[in-house]
């Protein structure tokens, strides 16, 4: 586990993250998004947001590690409902920040966030090319929905301009019991139909990703960080990964199954995270990448990894 000291601009951005959050909740009551397969699953931003301190910090703790100092343009790639997007532009007032969202719900909705500095629009980061080359790359727990993600970095690191940032957070608690209880309750042959194909989220760790970006000539800083959640309330963390993780596996049940699943999953989740007198400790591990683009490069153009299947982005999903 990690610790990281927090810059004045961190903290006040966390401060105007919440005001933004809160506002969010109060407008917006649910979003749909594509996703495998033509079906649609809803976002829920009461569920979502219910932890939007814990769910914001690895944003902040990320960006916080990008030293561009003057950007003319940002790129913030899977945005979601927009409120972290809006944070950077508050960091860069001078920068024009894009963000980008697969979902045209997400995308209407960040609209609310827009300002002088930062636009929205719909754009899907796998096919994604920006008109004229920018400065920094941002991608907050987007990329775990994308198989072959890795095949991307090439293209993203040709977007750049020589000295440009690259930065992305995944989480990498795939293996952890809220996840294992949940592949292995949707395999059950009650629900096994229902959910057969539906999203998986996958990432790898650091190291993987310090060699991939190093290999295309990047200055690459890696790491990752177990947090130590500590959640209050009712069944906190079936609350907390039913707004993310578990919302695919849920939106395919039928209206006759989700109780029972929901209710059986609680139950697993309450003697995995036993309570304490202090609250609910949620360890969640996450992967951090800032690749910094050398001022000059030798190597050509690159294309992404063409046997990378790659289905459009989604943000705000962790």
């Amino acid at each position: 586990m990690s610790t990281r000291s927090s810059s004045g601009w961190l903290r006040a951005s966390r401060r105007k993250y919440l005001d933004i959050e809160i506002f969010s909740e109060r407008v917006f009551n649910s979003h749909e998004t594509e996703r495998k397969g033509g079906a649609m699953a809803t976002w829920d931003p009461d569920t979502y947001l219910a932890y939007a301190d814990e769910r914001g910090r690895p944003f902040f703790d990320l960006t916080a590690q990008v030293a561009a100092d003057d950007p003319r343009t940002v790129v913030d790639l899977g945005c979601g409902p927009g409120q972290l997007t809006a944070a950077l532009g508050a960091r860069w007032p001078s920068a024009h920040i894009t963000g980008i969202d697969s979902s045209p719900q997400m995308v209407e909705a960040a609209q609310r966030h827009a300002s002088d500095n930062v636009t929205f629009e719909l754009g899907d980061a796998t096919s994604w090319q920006p008109d004229e080359l920018v400065d920094v790359i941002v991608s907050n727990a987007t990329l775990q929905w994308i198989p072959g993600h890795r095949g991307l970095f090439g293209r993203f690191c040709d977007a750049l301009r020589p000295g440009g940032w690259l930065a992305f957070q995944v989480p990498g608690n795939f293996q952890e019991p809220s996840h294992r209880l949940l592949a292995q309750l949707a395999a059950d042959p009650r629900f096994a139909a229902a959910t057969a194909g539906v999203e998986r989220p996958a990432a790898f760790d650091a190291a993987t990703y310090l060699a991939d970006l190093s290999g295309l000539g990047c200055r690459v800083d890696a790491w990752e960080t177990t947090y130590l959640h500590v959640l209050t309330g009712p069944d906190p963390v079936f609350r907390w990964i039913s707004g993310t993780g578990a919302r695919p596996v849920l939106e395919a049940l039928s209206d006759e199954q989700r109780p029972i699943f929901e209710s059986e999953y609680a139950a697993l989740l309450r003697a995995a995270y036993p309570r304490q007198p202090f609250g609910v400790v949620l360890p969640f591990r996450r992967v951090f990448v800032v690749a910094h683009k050398a001022d000059s490069r030798e190597a050509g153009p690159r294309e992404a990894d063409p046997r990378a299947e790659v289905p459009p982005c989604k943000g705000s999903s962790a």
